[in-house]
């Protein structure tokens, strides 16, 4: 009886070993595969590259759109500068000796009501140094007046080119007929005296 009770009881303990040995097994084998799993899996931000990365700034390859256009008034020259630098040869005698100060007016121009005070001034200040010449274009009999008055002058190809520019002030040198300024619609008095007074220096 004893020795079957013990027979029994190595049995169990076998039997347990066995279940032990077995679950080691199993959870080691367990903890390999989990182990290996983990090993084969990259890790998943390692594999994508930042997205902002490969982009570039969209700013970057775009030219400054303001950078190939050149200053629009730049191009653009003074409109006065532009106009006859001669009004076709030497003024008339009785013009020598003085530069001559050459207003184009109308009745009905508000430039020429603007400049007017200027002028009156620059009349007053020069009156013994500068010839002074209006030439009214306020309808057609002032014009064919001034006509005929600009042609007896030696003007008569600048009224034909500045009859329609109202406001309009040269100072022409009488010696070549050269423009020494033009002039338009322009009340600062100290525009006119520079060029009056350098003209006067050079003769």
């Amino acid at each position: 009886m004893k020795i079957k009770y013990l027979l029994t009881l190595s049995f169990v303990s076998i039997l347990s070993l066995g279940t032990l040995a077995s679950c080691s097994n199993t959870d080691s084998a367990k903890t390999k595969t989990e182990s290996t799993e983990l090993q084969s899996k990259a890790n998943p931000c390692a594999a994508k590259k930042n997205p902002c990365a490969a982009k570039t700034n969209p700013c970057a390859a775009k030219a400054n759109p303001c950078a190939a256009k050149a200053n629009p008034c730049a191009a653009k020259a003074n409109p006065c500068a532009a106009k006859t630098k001669s009004v076709g040869g030497p003024l008339a005698q009785e013009l020598q000796g003085k530069p001559v100060v050459i207003d184009v007016f109308a009745t009905w121009c508000p430039g020429c009501k603007n400049i007017e005070p200027t002028l009156g001034k620059l009349k007053k200040d020069y009156g013994d140094r500068a010839n002074f010449v209006v030439l009214d274009v306020t309808d057609k009999k002032t014009l064919e007046e001034s006509k005929a008055k600009a042609e007896k002058l030696g003007l008569g190809k600048f009224l034909e080119a500045n009859q329609s520019q109202t406001s309009t002030v040269a100072i022409v040198d009488p010696a070549t007929g050269n423009v020494l300024a033009l002039f338009k619609n322009n009340a600062e008095a100290a525009d006119y005296t520079k060029v009056l007074d350098a003209a006067l220096t050079k003769s």
